[in-house]
């Protein structure tokens, strides 16, 4: 055998089975669906469809308490999850909170000084799913949400506050992304 036709024997070789794996891609790509995409997956409704759907009700936090603020952003994040901002057009279902707090816990304290390093901040919830016209709760569940900041030196307090501050906001997201994947769960598997 030529020493040419060893070449192209393993370059046709290589490109029969590059097209082996694009023609079994080909085949299995219409097995796949986003969660949230627009797609539906039968008959029903999508899960963004569905989310849409959702009326977000008010958050228990008193006036002027830092869960207020928390109560705001949570509201503000799942709105922008569901709807993109928007409040929903024909609400099927009624997202309720039944609790929220926050808390700080010292991580790790500084031998010499005293002062914590690192702290963690921790977000609660409870919620639950209202089916609106039946007045039925299909879904009662809880989440949270942690996140650690570091405390940036003793002389620097406004500096702690606003990491604090961020560190909150990121326990919120979790919250939020949390309450969204848990809602389209109980949409896709009714569980």
């Amino acid at each position: 055998m030529p020493v040419g036709r060893g070449k192209e024997i393993g370059i046709s070789r290589r490109v029969m089975s590059v097209a082996v794996v694009l023609a079994l891609g080909a085949l299995t790509a219409a097995c796949f669906q986003p969660l949230y995409g627009n797609q539906k997956p039968g008959l029903g409704d999508s899960v963004r469809d569905k989310l849409a759907g959702v009326e977000i009700g008010k958050i228990p936090a008193n006036k002027g308490t830092p869960e207020a603020r928390l109560a705001v952003e949570l509201r503000n994040d799942l709105m922008y999850d569901f709807n993109g901002g928007a409040a929903a057009a024909a609400p099927l279902y009624r997202l309720d909170f039944t609790s929220l707090s926050s808390g700080l816990t010292t991580v790790i304290v500084d031998v010499t000084t005293g002062l914590p390093d690192t702290q963690l901040s921790s977000v609660n919830v409870g919620f639950t799913l209202t089916e609106i016209a039946t007045g039925k709760i299909v879904l009662n569940s809880s989440t949270f949400g942690r996140a650690s900041f570091d405390t940036p030196g003793s002389m620097q307090r406004f500096g702690q506050q606003r990491a604090w501050l961020n560190a909150e906001d990121r326990a919120i997201t979790m919250i939020a992304d949390n309450v969204r994947n848990r809602l389209a769960s109980y949409f896709v598997a009714g569980t």
